[in-house]
């Protein structure tokens, strides 16, 4: 059996840091908390789907690409959105070491509360395969 536990917890903090952020939206700091957090939190997001993915299909290889994956998460009903947002995840994902400039640091706070539905939505999914 798959412990969502700490997908759960890491969604928590995000929820709890995008609540502050939009009350404090010009706090830099806020905004870097919230990246730091969408970043670990997408990370487990992808882990967990493809623990339950490799858990529930005999017939999948060992190790899935990433277009793979959510491919096979959609045709199961776990996600909410489509390959092409997902995408767009990875890539903000992939930016956020360089979130010191701020034009990159905003481009991901933008797609973070998209991500923060998303990964609720994959979770109770989870939740209810397990």
């Amino acid at each position: 059996m798959i412990d969502l536990t700490s997908f759960e917890k890491a969604l928590k903090t995000l929820d709890e840091i995008i609540e502050r952020y939009d009350r404090e939206k010009n706090d830099t700091a806020i905004r870097d908390a919230v990246i730091q957090r969408f970043e670990y939190t997408y990370s487990l997001s992808i882990k967990m789907l493809t623990r339950f993915l490799q858990s529930q299909a005999i017939d999948l290889p060992d190790s899935l690409t990433f277009n793979e994956t959510i491919r096979k998460a959609n045709q199961m009903g776990l996600l909410l959105s489509n390959l092409e947002k997902w995408t767009e995840y990875r890539q903000k994902r992939n930016l956020t070491s360089h979130t010191y400039e701020e034009s990159i640091a905003n481009s991901v706070v933008n797609v973070v509360k998209d991500f923060q539905q998303d990964a609720k939505f994959l979770l109770n999914k989870l939740k209810k395969h397990l």
